[in-house]
């Protein structure tokens, strides 16, 4: 390893720092997977947090320093709605990173929002075994994951029977009106990661992450319920985000 930091949490002074942070990781992942097995599949996730670090890898510093042809991008979520509307999560990879960066159309592999929620998971998961080209698990290098107030990651949300699926790798999450249906990757996929790495900003997530990560509240919040089998989990939070832990034991 070079100069990344081992799993963990560390804070960060805002979220600029963060996202630069995170920008750094993302390079290192990707240079060491594509050094070890011959490529770099990672997922990434919508929200708010996230829109810099995206910008920051569509900028010269990093579009000319990564082999992007050995580059797969996946979602972890995606909202059911066409791709150029602004709840898109492909819609804000694109715009701030991907139309930025000369990647192989063929690399991009998004969840289709724009079709029915069953159906699009469907055509997903097939996307999923056709790139792993098998019935295994698919290991991806590194997932980007934030978290909600409510302790929901990607479309995994407290107390959804998704969150139960142990055979699936996509599947479809319908809730109550107004909110918009979705399709995320399930639990066992993220928890087969050999990176995960989640961003948070923000005072409003002040208390899910002290109860995460402080709180012993792992199985109560979807995304305490993050933790891969073989792989390593870091979060990267601003000081707003940890204005409430005791001891973060971050560098």
């Amino acid at each position: 390893m070079t100069g990344r930091p081992e799993a963990g949490v560390r804070v960060f002074k805002d979220e600029e720092e963060l996202s630069r942070a995170a920008a750094e990781f993302f390079r290192e992942v990707a240079q060491e997977s594509i050094i070890a097995h011959g490529r770099f599949a990672v997922a990434l996730s919508g929200g708010f947090t996230p829109r810099r670090f995206y910008s920051l890898l569509g900028s010269p510093s990093y579009r000319d320093v990564l082999d992007w042809s050995r580059i797969h991008i996946f979602w972890a979520d995606e909202r059911c709605v066409p791709q150029d509307r602004p709840e898109s999560n492909y819609k804000l990879v694109y715009d701030a990173f991907l139309s930025n960066v000369p990647l192989p159309a063929k690399n991009i592999h998004r969840i289709r929002g724009e079709e029915e929620p069953a159906y699009a998971a469907l055509t997903y998961e097939n996307e999923l075994r056709s790139f792993i080209d098998g019935p295994g698990m698919v290991v991806f290098d590194l997932v980007i994951l934030g978290t909600g107030e409510d302790g929901h990651t990607a479309s995994l949300f407290p107390g959804s029977d998704a969150l139960l699926e142990r055979t699936r790798l996509a599947v479809p999450v319908f809730l109550d009106q107004p909110k918009i249906n979705r399709v995320t990757l399930t639990l066992q996929v993220l928890n087969h990661a050999a990176q995960v790495l989640f961003l948070v900003s923000g005072r409003a997530k002040a208390d899910i992450v002290r109860d995460i990560l402080e709180g012993g509240e792992t199985q109560r919040y979807p995304a305490g319920q993050v933790r891969p089998v073989s792989g390593e989990v870091a979060w990267f939070i601003d000081q707003q985000a940890a204005g409430k832990l005791r001891d973060c034991g971050c560098t």
